[in-house]
């Protein structure tokens, strides 16, 4: 659902350094509501090899489960709550650590078609953890997020997102991004590309890290399922820096997943 947030892991090595260190160092955006039926509820069901979010692993390689739920009102308000799993490899068992291992995210949002090819998405969603007793505040923030999509021949969509104490650490975090699509006649398979740019500044001047982050994927339907293959990695910037950190969170990889929609 979050397609990069740094993984909270990433957010507990900044903490503990000094926050000149974001210069160096520093699943699942907001989902987009479904489209209007006559029945207002809708569901997403799916597992992948690889929970990404922007970019960036959020379970360190393992596989994820996700599930989540939509109400979508006739004029364009719509509101739901997403889960995954998620592993950011910082328990310590002698030490009594034991990072959050579930990531439950709210969100509202108002989507409006301009036109019949420009469509508007304004929302926010709230990124929250559990089981975790860092003593940390579970990483928790919110995020502001708008979305603008133009479909065509090529479905081609822009975001724009902002969060003002992100991870729960006091930086102010922009995210912008560009992605498109495009479907191969009446084979059912749909090619698509992204890519974004994070900027993350410290509070109090203790420095700024930024970096892209981009994709490929090819996604074929079946009935109500969905399969992707993409290809992520994070890139540019301050992002050899990032590759260096415990885990391979920030390193290229590959990711199935499979996602089936209700109704």
């Amino acid at each position: 659902m979050k397609s990069v947030k740094l993984s909270f892991a990433v957010a507990l090595v900044l903490a503990a350094m000094p926050l000149a260190s974001f210069a160096q160092e520093a699943t699942t955006e907001a989902p987009a509501a479904e489209e209007e039926s006559s029945f207002p509820l809708s569901a997403t069901f799916a597992v992948t090899s690889d929970y990404v979010f922007r970019g960036v692993s959020q379970t360190g390689g393992d596989p994820a489960f996700q599930a989540g739920v939509t109400y979508s009102a006739p004029f364009g308000l719509y509101a739901g709550v997403w889960g995954s799993n998620v592993d950011f490899e910082v328990d310590d068992r002698e030490a009594g650590i034991r990072g959050p291992n579930f990531e439950w995210d709210y969100f509202v949002g108002w989507n409006k078609d301009l036109s019949d090819a420009w469509n508007l998405d304004l929302g926010a969603t709230r990124y929250t953890y559990t089981d975790d007793s860092t003593g940390f505040g579970n990483g928790n923030y919110n995020e502001y997020i708008a979305k603008l999509t133009w479909s065509g021949p090529v479905t081609i969509g822009g975001i724009l997102a902002y969060a003002d104490d992100y991870g729960n650490l006091d930086a102010k975090e922009t995210y912008t991004g560009l992605s498109a699509s495009y479907d191969i006649g009446e084979t059912g398979f749909n090619l698509g590309a992204s890519t974004g740019y994070t900027s993350i500044e410290a509070a109090d001047d203790g420095g700024r890290a930024d970096y892209f982050d981009g994709s490929v994927t090819v996604s074929k339907g079946f009935g109500p399922a969905t399969a992707t293959l993409g290809y992520y990695d994070t890139f540019g910037s301050d992002a050899d820096e990032l590759k260096d950190l415990p885990g391979d969170f920030y390193e290229d990889r590959i990711a199935l997943t499979v996602t089936i929609a209700v109704p």
